[in-house]
């Protein structure tokens, strides 16, 4: 059983889906002896406190009762909504967005989102720096996306509802739903003043985190095909990840394995661009797996956790794109997972950073599933780049920044003005 810990991303990862599940972390599925010695294992007896905490459950204990024999409506008393119910309370008085209250559906749709499946708008939620449920990124082709749900999007309402006092789970829970439905969202678009009503079909989302080609630019040639090797051409690698999921390292592993031999067989190779555009983020593991690709040896991310004691994980194995020319495009929805990865290639100076600053995703939450089904995703510490930075609520600014540009732009290598200025970047 592999143990996750979450960048809480925006969240990033408190991070929710609207697609079939809630997306709040962004951690790890694997864990070293190191940090499996870390991990605490605690047990709390159901009746009594922690002895290092003043508190007295018997006013919890006494409403509990009064309910059950009190109460007019004996129908409305559902013990395991109470539960829940108080155990969703006493997180939100930490007053913290990426801790949070999963129940047991919730909880499943989360797992099947991070497999890369799973029906809905295909779009990623969380707080924006007003505490105001935002969209972090709309999943690349998916509903949302095609409906114009954009990156920093805040969620005024869900089917003519307020989203006014609204959790971040209850948003998922009302705009969720099975493919063939409807639901409207009235969204207001960043720098905008007037809100937009979108109709938006759920369906069925296949997340594929990892896509990428291999292709000619600036050829003077006459009839030269992109695909096939030219002497005057020059060539470059493009990799995008959209995110950091369960599927992530081994799809990894099998673009590099399809990319590498033409990247080394072209006698005009410049240089990759990996593209973190509205990657939200994922498993912290995964992150420090493909920033190994690049790195050839020393701390990829720290984590510091509230005693103060910082945990560095180092490079996690042998790459085989360490000499290459990089540059990594970001923007707002870039968070979590995505940050790190970027964090750690500026760091080392293995890539420089083109696009939008990023989102400010900065620290890590821990999934704990409970005996009935449910879970809860706990705020366990702080991330920072190799040379200490904390993004949180600051996000990565670039090293060159360009503003994406919607009218005249387009996810097409031709089009895309912020992929065109990072292969000038690498071609120059």
């Amino acid at each position: 059983m592999r143990r996750k810990f979450s960048l809480s991303f925006f969240h990033v990862l408190l991070i929710i889906l609207i697609a079939g599940g809630i997306g709040y972390l962004l951690g790890t599925n694997q864990i070293s002896a190191s940090w499996k010695n870390y991990v605490p294992i605690v047990s709390i007896n159901k009746k009594n406190p922690p002895a290092n905490q003043n508190l007295d459950m018997a006013p919890f204990y006494e409403v509990l009762d009064k309910v059950n024999r009190d109460y007019y409506d004996k129908s409305k008393i559902n013990s395991q909504k109470i539960l829940h119910g108080a155990i969703s309370g006493a997180l939100q008085s930490l007053d913290d967005p990426f801790t949070s209250f999963f129940p047991p559906k919730q909880n499943t749709d989360f797992k099947t989102q991070m497999a890369g499946e799973f029906s809905g708008i295909g779009a990623e939620l969380g707080l924006n720096k007003d505490n105001k449920i935002s969209v972090m990124s709309p999943i690349d082709e998916s509903p949302a996306d095609k409906a114009g749900i954009e990156s920093g999007d805040e969620i005024l309402a869900v089917d003519g509802q307020s989203t006014n006092g609204w959790t971040l789970p209850q948003t998922v829970e009302k705009i969720r739903g099975p493919k063939g439905t409807t639901v409207k969202l009235t969204v207001l678009h960043d720098k905008e003043t007037k809100p937009t009503n979108l109709s938006i079909v759920r369906d069925t989302i296949q997340v594929k985190s990892v896509t990428g080609w291999v292709k000619n630019f600036s050829c003077t040639k006459d009839g030269c095909q992109e695909e096939k090797e030219c002497p005057t051409c020059n060539t470059i690698s493009y990799i995008r990840l959209s995110q950091f999921g369960d599927k992530t390292n081994q799809e990894w592993t099998q673009m590099i394995n399809s990319l590498y031999p033409k990247m080394i067989g072209s006698k005009n190779f410049k240089g990759l661009v990996l593209d973190l555009r509205n990657n939200p983020g994922g498993y912290l593991q995964d992150a420090v797996f493909i920033a190994s690709e690049f790195v050839k040896s020393g701390n990829i991310v720290s984590q510091a956790d509230g005693n103060g004691e910082k945990i560095d994980m180092p490079v996690s194995r042998n790459g085989i794109l360490l000499d290459i020319p990089v540059v990594v495009l970001i923007n707002k929805g870039s968070a979590s997972a995505s940050e790190i990865v970027s964090g750690a290639l500026r760091d080392h100076k293995r890539a420089i950073l083109i696009g939008e600053t990023s989102f400010g995703k900065g620290t890590i939450q821990q999934p704990v599933d409970l005996a009935d089904g449910s879970s809860v995703h706990l705020s366990v510490g702080k991330w920072l780049t190799p040379n200490g930075t904390w993004v949180d609520k600051k996000g990565l600014t670039p090293d060159i920044k360009i503003i994406f540009d919607k009218e005249k732009s387009a996810k097409t290598p031709t089009l895309d003005n912020q992929l065109q200025r990072a292969i000038q970047e690498l071609t120059k």
